[in-house]
Order: C-alpha cells, then structure tokens, then sequence
C-alpha cells in the first residue's frame, strides 16, 4: 500500500541536527521565522556539554589561548579566509550569549560567555580551554583554579571515566587532588552505563540512597568531582539536591562520548524546540533538495512514509565526514547532498602528513564548503550556489576546528550570521 506523502511548509529549512543546526533553529525561532529542523540527532550526543569559541591559533602553532576574543581579532589579520574571520567578535559574543540563554531557559543552565577561557577538566584528566560550560560543572573550573581539596569520585564498573586516570594526569599541578571509587547502590550490574545512571538518580529514593554512600568517602574534601551522571533532565536541580544530602559542592566532569551531557542537548532539542514552534523530524536524513526561484523543496522520509518540506531558505549544518557532510572519495572530496563546489587539497597525497599527531594537522581537514560574505555557499567562480541556501559550522572550509579547539565556535558564530542574513532575504 502506497503510504501518503506529508508536506510541511516552514520560512527556513534547517539540515543537520549538530550544535550548528540547533544554534541556527534558536536564532531563527528568536527571530520569529517558521523553521523546520532535520537529520540525524546523534551526533549531539558526542558532544562534552562544553563550548569552545577558540582554544588555540595555527600562527601559533596550535599553543593554548587566554583570551579567545584577541584570538579571533587576530584571525581577521592572519587567516582571513577561516570563517570566525568574518564576524566581528561583539557579534560572536552575542550569538553565545543568545544559545546559552535559550538552552538555559530549557532547563539546562550554562555560564555566560565571559572575557577569558575557562579550564575545565578533560574526559582524560587534561585541562580544555572553553569558553562556556553548563553550571553543573562550574564549580570544577573554580576548583581547579585555587587548587582546592578537591575528591574525585568514580563508580564500580562505569566505563569511559577513571578518577585514577585524572589525578595521575592532574597531581602535580593539582595536589589537593585524589580519587575514590564506590559502588552505587542498587546496580548490582558488572557494567554500568552513564546514561542509566544519569535517569536513576532523577529518582528520589536512588539519589539518597547515592548520597549516603558518598557521604561516607568526603573526609576533608573541600568539593567533589564525579563524572557527568546528574539526572537527564533539569540537571541543575538535581545536583543541588545531591549537595542538600551530601553537604559538600559537586561538579560534574564529562564521560567519554557518547556522554550524558550531550545526550541531555539532545532529549533537550526534542522535548522542547517543538514546543516552542519548531517542526522537527529527528533522526532522518534529509535525501535531496530541489531548488526553483523562490523556494526550496527537500526529500525525505520516516516510518510514515515520505515527507516534503516546502522553505524559502536553507540552512545546510550536516557537518563532516562523521556525520555525513563531507564523503571521502578515491577521487576526493564530496558534499554527497547537493554536490556542492568545496576547498579541498588538489590531490589525496596532500591529505595527511608523515606524522598523523603532528602539531600542525592536515590539509584535510581544512577542506570543506566555501562560502561568501553572507554564508552562502559559491561556486569555484565565486558565485552563490543559489539565493536562499546558506551553510554553518565545521562544514566550512578553511578551518581545522580540531587543533584549534573551535568547534562550537564555529558552529554557533556562523549559524547567527547565516540565519541574519536569511532573515534578511526573507524580508525583501
């Protein structure tokens, strides 16, 4: 039986459901544009719950930054083609402050961005310049920084974190440092999992029975570290629950992916961004995109059959080759979507360099989508592609967002300037 195919019909299209099409959906629901969000929602969940603008320049040799605003003035003089390039930092500073507002106000708190980089603590027990964290791990930052007694306490088979891992990695510079493991009651498990235990401490009677048993470990600690497990949903009230019980700060460190705190921005985005008017079809790949005059018609489907949304403006946020944005081919490089024009090394033997964790990274992952002064992609004459298509985040070209530890930089900063300049052809 031929099932019926639905049509939605929305101002702007956004694809991709990473931090880059997330930022662009807040910023054009903010602005009152009729948006609809598609793809698939896992690549959130490989996300640490930090948010980067900019942790070191390539004019330095990818060494650490203080102040992530000076770094970004200094891209518009010495790399004038990476795409933060292009934004002026008081519009950069802006778009931060307009996500972590919203994300806030979806019942998971985070910092405003401030003047400076924090340094927060690494799934690995390194230390990650970043910009913005939620609130829930604030209280690490501010450890770290006065080197206070600080217990870092992990759990009786949990995978992907090792308190023992972060104090031999972290004592020197950190000597009030040391770990503990407990067992948490009521798993009696071999494995236990990050995300099962995050939804058990929602619980009232789990989380006390958990406290009690954290209790017993605080000796003279002054605040305790624990991997990132404090509840899926409205993370900030349970943690404060937890420091009722327990009597002491808490700050939560980031798992190894995927992790709770990316799967909370995920669940987030689907239990909220509907609400506020969003038409969202997670979880599915967008397969094609028809282009005429005045509007855009893109192909997909689900478990109901076809779906076709009709916009007027296309945000394409698909990411790179984990997510599907860019395809490596024996004969290069493709944007497999709409086959779009891309920055790329001129052959595979310029890809990578004899040493795979040199300082100085890869061409490769410089290569990506190139776009105009308005993001909108163009061709390789430099013209647009088409009017109302736009691009954002670690697709762009010209940028390798790993060594430089930019990613959501990336992706928050352009998704705002491609959604200002939407809004702008909307309005002619």
């Amino acid at each position: 039986m031929k099932q019926e195919e639905r049509h939605f019909e929305t101002e702007m299209a956004v694809v991709g459901t990473g931090i880059a099409g997330v930022a662009a959906s807040i910023f054009a629901l903010n602005r009152g544009i009729k948006v609809s969000l598609t793809g698939n929602t896992g690549a959130l969940a490989y996300t640490t719950g930090y948010l980067d603008l900019l942790g070191s320049l390539e004019k330095d040799n990818y060494s650490k930054v203080e102040d992530p605003w000076q770094a970004v003035s200094t891209l518009h003089t010495d790399d004038l083609d990476h795409p933060l390039a292009g934004i002026e930092p008081d519009q950069i500073r802006d778009a931060f402050q307009e996500f972590t507002s919203f994300i806030s106000d979806c019942g998971i708190a985070y910092t405003a961005p401030g003047s400076l980089n924090l340094e927060a603590l690494s799934p690995v027990g390194t230390i990650k310049k970043t910009l913005c964290v939620p609130q829930t791990m604030r209280a690490g930052v501010a450890a770290y920084a006065k080197k206070s007694k600080c217990l870092i306490v992990d759990f009786k088979g949990l995978r992907g974190f090792s308190g023992a891992q972060i104090v031999a990695n972290m004592g020197t510079d950190w000597p009030g440092l040391r770990r503990t493991r407990i067992k948490v009651p009521d798993m009696h498990h071999k494995e236990i999992y990050s995300e099962v235990l995050a939804r058990t401490l929602e619980v009232d009677q789990h989380r006390q029975a958990f406290a009690e048993v954290v209790k017993k470990v605080v000796d003279d600690a002054e605040v305790i570290g624990m991997p990132a497990v404090f509840g899926m949903h409205e993370p900030d009230k349970i943690m404060a629950s937890l420091e009722q019980l327990i009597g002491i700060p808490l700050f939560e460190i980031p798992t190894m992916p995927p992790s709770v705190p990316g799967i909370r921005l995920r669940e987030m985005v689907e239990q909220y961004f509907p609400q506020k008017g969003m038409t969202l079809i997670p979880q599915q790949k967008v397969t094609s995109i028809e282009f005429d005059d005045d509007a855009a018609v893109l192909h997909l489907s689900d478990n109901y059959g076809p779906i076709r949304i009709t916009a007027k403006t296309v945000v394409l946020a698909t990411g790179r080759f984990i997510s599907g944005g860019l395809e490596a081919k024996v004969d290069g490089i493709k944007e497999p979507l709409l086959n779009l024009p891309l920055f790329q090394p001129e052959n595979r033997d310029q890809w990578y360099q004899q040493q795979y964790m040199g300082k100085t990274g890869h061409e490769v992952h410089k290569a990506g989508v190139m776009t105009d002064a308005l993001f909108r992609p163009i061709d390789n004459e430099g013209r647009p592609v088409n009017k109302g298509l736009f691009a954002a985040g670690i697709l762009l070209a010209h940028q390798d967002w790993i060594r430089s530890r930019s990613g959501a930089g990336i992706a928050i900063a352009t998704a705002y300037k491609a959604v200002e300049s939407a809004v702008s052809l909307l309005a002619q």
